[in-house]
């Protein structure tokens, strides 16, 4: 029967839509790149997830981040994420956790109930706890690196972490993760050489900042307050969506191209019946 998913079916099959139906995907960060995970994920045909983020819509996101509207500045993020895509899809079961993931915290969630899990936070320490998390409990696990400071959209990889180059983020990240014993990684990174931000003072959330009230980590105690642009983080959080997609259903993918090569070769063994048939015609 036809549904909101036909399209999609078309590409990828019934049985990787089943796959997709039954996965928990975690998504770590609803920002920029994280909004883009979910959004993409929940059209694909995923029911279910868990959002992680304590962090409100601020004006300063409108310029890129999908959930961002002036009618939901000061609200929570994971809120109004879970609003919208219960909007493209009210069957999906959305569990959200208003947190900063740390350390000290992490265990609130327990990593056993996630088929997949998405790293789009950009706090080092937080980036460390999920991978290394994900990896002692045996769970697929996707990072973003820096998507801020970018202006070439088409720069951005999929890459094992220790194959990365360019981003200083991934840098820091190989160092780190080595220490702990991680050996691979699968990341989304730009080869764009980061963009310094111009110093304009005028606009400087240090000096200006407008985070909305409540909000716990406000931009004024971050270190370093990136560039960002629409068609950024965007594309990274398409990236780690189609990868996910990927990675859940390989089987399912696979069967689905030997399904596609049936039709071919019966393509193949059609025309060449048909070529046949004229030559003998045109031969007589």
């Amino acid at each position: 029967m036809l549904n909101q998913y036909s399209r999609t079916q078309l590409l990828i099959g019934k049985e990787a839509m089943d796959r997709l139906e039954k996965a928990t995907v975690a998504v770590f960060g609803i920002g920029g790149v994280g909004g883009y995970v979910c959004e993409a994920l929940v059209r694909t045909g995923v029911k279910h997830f868990v959002l992680i983020d304590d962090d409100r819509v601020c004006l300063t996101n409108l310029n890129r981040q999908i959930h961002a509207l002036r009618s939901t500045v000061g609200k929570y993020k994971a809120e109004v994420m879970r609003d919208r895509m219960l909007d493209i899809e009210p069957r999906a079961d959305i569990r959200i956790v208003k947190s900063f993931y740390l350390p000290e915290n992490a265990d609130q969630l327990d990593f056993q109930e996630f088929d997949y899990a998405a790293d789009c936070v950009d706090t080092v320490t937080a980036k460390l706890e999920i991978i290394t998390r994900a990896k002692r409990e045996g769970i697929p696990v996707i990072s973003c690196m820096g998507a801020g400071n970018h202006l070439d959209p088409t720069s951005f990889r999929i890459a094992d972490i220790y194959k990365t180059e360019m981003c200083p983020l991934a840098k820091v990240m190989r160092h780190e993760l080595k220490k702990r014993g991680v050996r691979k990684l699968k990341v989304v990174y730009s080869t764009e050489k980061p963009v310094r931000p111009l110093e304009d003072m005028s606009i400087s959330c240090r000096t200006h900042c407008i985070c909305p009230p409540g909000t716990v980590h406000k931009c004024t105690d971050r270190r370093d307050i990136p560039g960002s642009i629409a068609f950024g983080p965007s594309v990274a959080g398409l990236f780690m969506a189609s990868e996910i997609v990927k990675d859940l259903c390989k089987e399912e993918l696979k069967q689905a191209d030997m399904e596609r090569e049936k039709y071919r070769e019966q393509d193949r063994r059609i025309r060449a019946i048909a070529k046949a048939e004229k030559e003998k015609l045109e031969s007589n």
